[in-house]
Formats: C-alpha cells, structure tokens, sequence
C-alpha cells in the first residue's frame, strides 16, 4: 500500500510538471522555485502550534489547487505557477514520507514520524 501511495504521489507531481509545461515560463523556474513552500516552516521559530498551522496551509494540496484554479479564471500566469508550484511541492514531500503536521512535534506528521 506504501508503494501504490508514493506512486499516487509520483503522478501528481507530473500532473504539476505537465501543466506547468502550459504556462508562459522558462523551465528553470520550476526547479527553482519548487522548494520555496518550505519557507512556511518560519512558523515553527514562533511554536510548534503555529508552525503546524502555517507549514499544513502552504502543504495542503487543496490550496494549491484552489490557487491555481483562480489564476487559471484571472487569467494570471503568475497564480497559475504559484498553485502548480504548491500542488507540486505538497505532493513531492509526500513522495519522501513528509505529510501535515501534528502541532505536538515538527516530526510528527499524518503519514506518521518523520525517520521512522
């Protein structure tokens, strides 16, 4: 069941690449700005409460979706990349074990603890 989720994981990620494919940008802003939602980890200087908080919004696939969604009806390029980007993001951690955090612990997370 492992495997067929990172292999879920895996086609979600180049759904991402193949609709960034579409947009009006240079291929090298993918792999340059793919790890950027992991700046939402700031939140953990505050607390692991508010961390948690911040790092499961810039990590929900949802967001992304819905960020992507509402450039694609602005007709933003720029949304668009930012909700490809999140998306893509979201579900290449996944594809490595980290998942939405538990406010308890930066490790702990909903596909269990990180390292184990």
């Amino acid at each position: 069941m492992k495997l067929l989720l990172k292999l879920e994981e895996v086609a979600e990620l180049l759904l991402a690449i193949f609709v960034f494919s579409y947009l009006d940008f240079a291929w090298w802003v993918f792999p340059a700005l793919i790890l950027l939602p992991d700046l939402s980890m700031i939140g953990y200087l505050i607390n692991t409460k508010v961390g948690a908080a911040l790092y499961n919004l810039v990590h929900h696939k949802g967001v992304g979706i819905a960020v992507g969604a509402l450039g694609f009806l602005l007709h933003s390029q720029s949304l668009m990349l930012a909700g490809v980007i999140l998306f893509g993001h979201s579900a290449t951690d996944r594809c490595f074990g980290y998942g939405l955090k538990y406010n308890d612990h930066f490790k702990h997370t909903h596909l269990g603890f990180i390292g184990k």
